[in-house]
Parts: structure tokens; sequence; C-alpha cells
């Protein structure tokens, strides 16, 4: 482990640090070489028709956003048990999104697996990673609400023995961290629509998270969380508009579930879902307009997600990305606000 642990605030800013420089240096070898190998984003037919220039572009960046993440934290991170849960849970669904990628590269089209396929490999790592971090970091199934209110999820739980050791298993609390971690990731995968957008919201909010970290003293966790969104930056190089490469679902889904994990982690499951709101007003507006069109026959916006609506409205690509950053900005900081409300 390189830097000074008597000064932690230095760790967190190296790490930012570290995994920016790290994508920087290997994000233009893989492009040519994605190039190369004819490796590239298949675009959606029924999207904006500006967007269908984006066609071929090289995909699969998340690949690069994870080796600065890893690189970052086995140089600068102590690799507590916590720690080893979040990277794991993220390295698993960005394997995932791997697969989608592949699948889709593959076979010329714009989508992947199917829903039920990524719903049931999200379900798999989702509870995993719960149960591991019940028994193995005692995390609790109460869930802390701004204000003092907290609703205990573990009122249904299972011991199981296995080996002399007892597993507990709250069945209740499982499946909130399965909604969690399977909605943030699809929810930042639908985000993903525009050059930068993605990967700038989300480096917004791993910075918050990572203070979360610190103020919760998960030093290795904020290291963690901070050399996401430095993997961020090195990466909104590359993929700022217009972009050369796109983190495809490799890098999509993963930045969810490594939001999910540390939420989980520091406890902050709640308020983790105003720091990510505009990930969650992008997954709504899809909900909203499928909904309004099955029972009523009409759509709600012009097209979603909602960054969409406001291409179709006249905005550029450009001022559709830097407004959602700036709103993503608002989100976080509200929710880092009401995480010192907390119970």
């Amino acid at each position: 482990m390189i830097g000074n642990p008597q000064y932690p605030t230095y760790q967190v800013f190296l790490a930012v640090a570290i995994s920016a420089i790290v994508v920087l240096v290997l994000m233009p070898h893989y492009i040519r070489l994605l190039r190369k190998d004819g490796i590239g984003q298949q675009v959606r037919a029924d999207g904006p028709q500006s967007h269908l220039v984006k066609q071929g572009t090289p995909t699969m960046g998340g690949i690069i956003i994870l080796v600065g993440m890893l690189v970052t934290c086995v140089l600068l991170a102590t690799w507590t048990t916590d720690l080893i849960l979040a990277v794991v849970a993220t390295l698993a669904t960005g394997s995932l999104g791997l697969l989608d990628d592949i699948e889709s590269v593959a076979h010329k089209r714009s989508l992947g697996l199917t829903p039920l396929q990524k719903m049931v490999g999200l379900a798999v790592i989702s509870v995993l990673f719960c149960i591991l971090a019940v028994n193995l970091c005692g995390i609790s199934a109460l869930v802390r609400f701004p204000g003092g209110l907290s609703v205990d999820l573990g009122v249904l739980t299972t011991t199981v023995m296995i080996g002399g050791n007892a597993i507990h298993i709250p069945w209740l609390y499982v499946f909130f961290v399965f909604l969690l971690m399977a909605g943030l990731s699809n929810a930042v995968n639908l985000t993903d629509g525009l050059d930068g957008l993605a990967g700038g919201c989300t480096m917004v909010v791993m910075l918050v998270m990572a203070m979360v970290a610190f103020s919760y003293d998960e030093l290795n966790l904020a290291v963690f969380a901070g050399a996401i969104a430095g993997a961020c930056v090195g990466f909104l190089w590359y993929n700022s508009y217009p972009a050369s490469i796109f983190m495809g679902d490799t890098g999509s889904l993963a930045l969810g579930a490594a939001f999910a994990a540390l939420a989980v982690l520091t406890k902050t499951e709640v308020t983790s879902l105003v720091m990510g709101g505009l990930f969650i007003a992008e997954a709504l507006s899809v909900l909203i307009q499928v909904a309004s069109f099955k029972f009523t026959g009409k759509r709600v916006f012009l097209m979603a997600p909602i960054h969409h609506h406001f291409e179709k409205k006249g905005w550029s690509e450009t001022k559709v990305v830097f407004r959602f950053w700036i709103v993503s900005a608002a989100f976080a900081a509200l929710g880092f606000a009401l995480y010192f409300q907390l119970g």
C-alpha cells in the first residue's frame, strides 16, 4: 500500500488521481485494439436519428474503468472484508454486463442478454452479497430514514448451520438489497444514453459516497469510491461528446452495483436513493412511459429515458448532459445533507 495512512483524506484524493491516470493511459491503447478488431456499439434503431452516427463506436470501456478501480485499490487500500465484498460485487456485475455487451456485438444488435437473464444474474449477485455482508461484516438489517425513523427488515430471519457456523438470512432485507442493487444497476444503465452522461453523474455521486464512507470511518470504502470517481474522470476524457468509446453494460451495470454496495456497507440505503436521484428519475421515466402507453395508449414523454425527451425538445446533447450533471450534483448534495439526519 502506498500513501500515508496518517492523512486519510490524502489517501482518498490520491485514489481519485491514480485511478484517473490509469484510465487515461490505458484507454487509447484499448480503443485502438477495439477498432482493429471491429468491436463497436450497436445503436437502437428507434432512438434519436442523430445517434445513428454513433454506430460502430468502440464499446466495453467499462473494462478499463474497472481496471483503474482495481489497480488503485491494490495500491492504496487495505483489503478488509467490506472492501473485498464491494469489489467482488462490482466485478461480478461488470462481468454480467460484459456478457451482455459481447452478446450484443456478436449478433450485431442493440440488445444483448434477455431481461430475464440479466435479472437472474443480478439476483444471484445481490443475494450472495447481502448474505455475506450480514454474516461477515455485521451489517444490520435495520434500514434507517432521515429524522430518526428506522424499519427492521430482519424480523423474518432464518438461521442455517453450515460447518458449525450460524448463517443468518434476513429475507426481507435480502429482498430489499436485491431491489436496491438491481434497481440502481439498471438505472445507471438507462442513464447511459448520451456521451458523458452516466460517467459524469456517477463521478459526482461517487465523490459524495467517498465522503460518506470517510465520515462512516470506512477509509478503504472511501478509497474504493474515490477510485471509481477517478476512473470516471479518466473515462470522460474519451467519452465526452463526440465519444471515442462507450462504457457499455460492462461499465453501467458495474457502477450501479458499486453504488448499491457502498449504500449497504455504509448503511445509507435510503439516502443513497436521494444521492442517485438523477438515476432514479431516468428509470422512473421509462416505467411511467411504458405504463402510460400500455393503459392509455398515450406517451407522457416524447421519448424515454427522459434525457431523450429533452433531445426531442431541441436541446443539444451537450446541453442535456451538462444540465443533468448539475441536477445530479444537487441530488447528491441533498442526499449528503440528509445523511447527517439519519437516526
